[in-house]
């Protein structure tokens, strides 16, 4: 039986914040081609004032939904940017699906999935398709869910999301983007990896070799 507890989720963020700092030149290359070329630092920024505000945290009196939503703040706080917005949403998302619990099992863990996945659909206001990171959190909140659903392991299943998110971040070479400042590029997007779809993989493999 997995059992997940707040130091489990600050590794977790740890985890994230050093695979977003080794992928930032990768992701800030890939938004010079739609974007601002800034992805990667917004990202390192957010994910690096998060494991700084967790580490000041007394981790043995503090439970999961405050760690949560402690990283919602320090995020948003430190990337005003398209970014921020959605990743805030999606940790106090993710905060509301486990409150009351002081440590989660597999299927707490799922859920929390989940509902990031959908915070950050909700908040963008972004469907599968529009060149969006979307394209990868939904299907990969779907993959894990199913997974978890047919009896595999927490392991399995946050490798079933992760292999969703690579493939739908994948295809996001092969979409016109809809949504931000790429949508204004039209079929000059085609042919290019969305940047937040990109960085979606980063996020949610660095969840999966965290907590798997």
């Amino acid at each position: 039986m997995t059992s997940i507890d707040t130091a489990d989720l600050k590794r977790m963020f740890d985890e994230i914040a050093v695979a977003i700092e080794a992928d930032k030149d990768r992701l800030c290359q890939l938004d010079g081609v739609i974007g601002d070329a800034d992805h990667g630092i917004a990202m390192g920024l957010g994910f690096g004032a998060v494991r700084d505000a967790l580490a000041s945290l007394e981790l043995a009196a503090t439970e999961p939904t405050a760690l949560l939503n402690t990283a919602a703040k320090s995020f948003l706080n430190a990337v005003g940017a398209s970014s921020g917005p959605l990743y805030a949403t999606a940790f106090m998302r993710g905060a509301a699906a486990v409150k009351g619990k002081a440590t989660l099992a597999s299927a707490d863990v799922i859920a929390l999935f989940q509902a990031m996945a959908q915070g950050i659909q909700d908040r963008g206001k972004a469907k599968i398709g529009e060149k969006t990171m979307v394209d990868a959190w939904l299907p990969a909140a779907e993959a894990a869910a199913v997974a978890h659903a047919s009896g595999k392991t927490l392991s399995e299943s946050l490798a079933a999301g992760l292999e969703a998110a690579e493939r739908g971040a994948e295809a996001t070479k092969d979409m016109i983007a809809a949504k931000g400042r790429s949508s204004r590029l039209g079929e000059r997007s085609l042919g290019h990896i969305d940047p937040g779809a990109a960085s979606a993989v980063t996020v949610i493999g660095a969840m999966r070799k965290s907590l798997g």
